[in-house]
């Protein structure tokens, strides 16, 4: 029998590293990056209605000011399940809210996931099966399962997770005690982890009983917990900003870890679109694009009557969208978003974000 699993998504990011296809209210959750027509968002939702058992029991938190967004990319989604942040204040304070709210209706005992918005899964089957082993888990004991997904490269731009002593088997996937959450590391220490073949990436995917979690927050965030509890949205803004792993992961005694085969991104720039994309063509394109002498190129426009027309280039992304042109060098498309919030303090440039 299957574990029916609550999963929420978060939506509240704004995806600045995709400036400027992605802007304030068409953020990167909104986009279509992978050629399948639909949206991360969307596909996210896809991937977890089954799970779910029908969209009256999907959820998603996000920001005032992409709501209405939401509403239109998922209209099946109830009203209800909307979750409405006035003002951004990290992914503890989302997970907290959403917690509490769902627990208001579904009680306690309910199997909560949580889910970013924005994250490509190349096979699905596999993802659920993971996701019904950690359901499962989460039922059986006091536990809060985070899904560690399985390095194939030292990345530093990712948190690290290390696996302690198996705690259960489920189906054949192994569930772990967390020894210990590392935040990006450096690149020697990243390998060194991944030589260990005791790490792997923190997805930033958890799945729990909602009781669990509330009583664990109370331990570690009694203020946050408090504030939300009395106040709901209104408490935002006396909340400091602050992620679920400062606040809790990396305290908690309840962490555990099911390591994760099912490929994935979390698309974070640029380069991981073409990571999904790249062929035997060594360019990737979106939209008409005549070049010479031009390699290992992203390039894209949102203009289906735009032509990019590339010569001799190499290694560069070119986006343009709307009033806007970007180039950049692959190997500095993390500094898109310095760019962005430049851009926020000149009034005369706030239109572009």
């Amino acid at each position: 029998m299957k574990t029916q699993l609550i999963p929420i998504i978060l939506a509240g990011g704004k995806g600045e590293r995709f400036w400027p296809v992605s802007r304030l209210k068409r953020p990167k959750q909104f986009l279509c990056l992978d050629g399948s027509g639909r949206s991360l968002l969307q596909a996210t939702a896809d991937r977890l209605l089954d799970l779910a058992q029908g969209w009256e029991n999907l959820w998603v938190i996000t920001s005032a000011i992409i709501a209405e967004g939401v509403r239109k990319q998922l209209p099946k989604l109830p009203e209800s399940n909307v979750l409405v942040e006035p003002e951004g204040r990290d992914t503890a304070a989302a997970v907290a809210w959403a917690t509490l709210e769902v627990s208001k209706k579904y009680g306690k005992d309910a199997i909560v996931g949580f889910f970013p918005a924005d994250h490509w899964i190349g096979d699905t089957a596999a993802y659920i099966k993971t996701l019904q082993a950690a359901a499962t888990e989460a039922a059986t004991e006091a536990s809060i399962v985070t899904l560690g997904i399985k390095p194939n490269q030292p990345a530093t731009g990712y948190g690290y997770i290390e696996q302690g002593v198996e705690q259960a088997n489920i189906n054949g996937l192994p569930v772990y005690k967390v020894t210990r959450f590392t935040e990006k590391p450096d690149q020697k220490t990243a390998q060194s982890f991944i030589d260990t073949g005791k790490f792997s990436w923190n997805s930033g995917i958890f799945i729990f009983r909602a009781g669990v979690v509330l009583d664990e927050l109370q331990k570690y965030t009694p203020d946050l917990l408090r504030l939300l509890s009395e106040k709901g949205q209104d408490a935002y803004a006396e909340l400091k900003k602050q992620s679920i792993d400062y606040a809790l992961m990396e305290k908690t005694q309840l962490a555990y870890v099911l390591p994760a085969n099912f490929g994935w991104d979390d698309l974070g720039d640029w380069n991981g679109v073409e990571r999904l994309l790249k062929g035997d063509n060594s360019n990737v394109e979106f939209g008409t694009h005549i070049g010479k002498d031009t390699k290992n190129t992203i390039i894209y426009t949102s203009d289906d009557d735009e032509v990019i027309v590339t010569i001799g280039l190499k290694d560069v992304v070119i986006v343009r969208d709307g009033n806007v042109t970007l180039v950049v060098d692959k190997d500095h498309t993390q500094d898109i978003k310095q760019v962005v919030k430049s851009l926020e303090n000149e009034p005369h440039f706030k239109h572009l974000l």
